[in-house]
This record gives C-alpha cells, sequence and structure tokens, in this order.
C-alpha cells in the first residue's frame, strides 16, 4: 500500500494516523469497504462504488458511524483522488492501480495499491477452480450482500477459490469474486439471494443486458448444472473478468476468450459512464 491516504478529504500520511480515530472499524470490524479500478488516474464506476458502500453504511445506522453524507458524492472524490495523486510522486497523475474507500468512525479513508502482480498473467491463462465449498451459506441470508462482511468469511478460502455454495446446493459466488456460467445460450450468475456480493462488474453485466447477443440474466444455479458449462468467469472491479480455466475438474477452454470479450464490454461502458 502507498503512503498517501486520506481522510475525510484530507490528504494524510499513513504512518501519521492516529488508531483511536478508527476505533470502531479496527477493534470491532464495524464498517464497510469499497475497492475499486483506476486506469491512467481515471476512476472507474465510481458512482456504483459509492452508491453501493453508502447503501451498506445506511443498512447498518446503530452499528456503523457513517461519515458525512457530501463525501461520498463522485465529484468529492474525484478530486480528493486527484490532490492524492498529484501531491505523491509514487503515485502520479497517471497512475494505474487500485483504489479502496473505507467507512467507519464517521471518516471515509481512501488509500491505494498496486495492481496485482499476476494480474496479467491470469488474463492469458485464467484460473482453476476446481473444488466446492459446501453449506458455505444460507438461502437468503443478508450478510453477503455487504462488502466488508463477506469479506471476513471469505479470507481463509482466498488462496484455493472454491466455488461458494448455499444450503440447498446452489451456487452463490467465488471469495471476492461473482460467477458468471455459459449456459443455455445465456450468460448466468446467481441471484443476490443466493446469496452474493452486489458486485460492480456484475452490475454492470446485468445492466447491460446483453454482451453482443448472449442475454446476461440472473439464476439460481444448481452445482449440478455447472457440469453443463460452455464456459465460465469471475468478475470483481480490480481484474474486470477473469476466465476459469477448469470448473470442477472439466476444461473449459472458451473461458478466456469469452473473459477477453467481457473486459473489453467492461471499459466500454466505464467510458460512456465517466
Amino acid at each position: 500500500m502507498f503512503s498517501t491516504v486520506a481522510v475525510n478529504g484530507e490528504v494524510r500520511r499513513w504512518e501519521d494516523l492516529p488508531l483511536h480515530d478508527f476505533a470502531q472499524g479496527f477493534f470491532f470490524g464495524a464498517g464497510f469497504f469499497t475497492t475499486f479500478r483506476i486506469d491512467d488516474g481515471v476512476p472507474l464506476f465510481l458512482a456504483r462504488h459509492l452508491k453501493r458502500l453508502a447503501a451498506s453504511v445506511a443498512s447498518f445506522p446503530e452499528t456503523v458511524r457513517a461519515p458525512p453524507s457530501e463525501l461520498l458524492h463522485p465529484d468529492a472524490v474525484r478530486e480528493v483522488l486527484r490532490r492524492c495523486l498529484e501531491s505523491d510522486s509514487a503515485l502520479g497523475p497517471r497512475f494505474t492501480g487500485i483504489g479502496k474507500l473505507t467507512a467507519s468512525d464517521g471518516r471515509l479513508l481512501l488509500t491505494f495499491r498496486a495492481p496485482s502482480p499476476d494480474a496479467e498473467r491470469l488474463q492469458r491463462e485464467g484460473r482453476a477452480v476446481d473444488t466446492v465449498e459446501a453449506g458455505a451459506y444460507r438461502h437468503g441470508e443478508p450478510m453477503p450482500n455487504h462488502k466488508g462482511l463477506s469479506y471476513f468469511r471469505q479470507y481463509s478460502l482466498m488462496q484455493r477459490l472454491p466455488v461458494l455454495a448455499n444450503d440447498l446446493g446452489h451456487a452463490c459466488e467465488l471469495p471476492t469474486a461473482n460467477l458468471f456460467v455459459l449456459l443455455d445460450g445465456a450468460l448466468v450468475t446467481p441471484p443476490l439471494d443466493a446469496p452474493c456480493l452486489p458486485g460492480i462488474i456484475r452490475e454492470v453485466l446485468l445492466d447491460s443486458g446483453h454482451l453482443d447477443d448472449m442475454p446476461v440474466v440472473e439464476r439460481a444455479l444448481p452445482l449440478a448444472r455447472l457440469s453443463e458449462a460452455r464456459a465460465c468467469v469471475f468478475t470483481n472491479s480490480a481484474v474486470l473478468a477473469t476466465g476459469v480455466s477448469s470448473l470442477l475438474g472439466r476444461a473449459l477452454p472458451d473461458s478466456l476468450s469469452l473473459a477477453a470479450r467481457i473486459r473489453e464490454h467492461v471499459l466500454a461502458m466505464a467510458s460512456r459512464e465517466g
């Protein structure tokens, strides 16, 4: 992580932040975050990220002290981001990497990190997803719908990257990523009550309705049907889309080209949204 951060719009240094200012989040985990991609100094889908973050904070008004609402306006965050990038030569105004906004203790903390070192390799080679974490969620459970609460449960599973399944035997998501499979001529992702995180790239694809001539739909996804998938990808805001080269032991060579199509589509959507 880079040393330059911002707290409630003020550019600071990470090492200078007093811990007691973040006691609610640090000691009790009472907070939420969103992680967004920055390309050449421009944040992608920032308004969508802020809307989701504000909704999570509003869902727990007696637990998480919200930052001032004006700090969650896209224009305010863009201005703070600009000042952070310009103030630090290690970042620079054309920074490409990852931004993170954390809301807790009545504060909004903005931090930065470099892109994942294996992101380009995963785009070329994909990633095998060959295990299932059965019963990881209960159908209709609301907590995985909030970024932060879901992370605690997923952290120990990130290296193994299993399909997280619910008590009905339906696929929900992957740790830190939404799941899409090419099935019955459509690009299918589990519904929010599966449950899964309302991921930003997931939302962009569903709002589009189609990927070229292929419908993009929410639908319950029984684990048994994964063996019929023609291709599979997982999505998140940091890497956009990654092809699943092998799903539960079955090779899916078309996944890499599908992921490339999704990345191209998502970047085109981002340029239109501004």
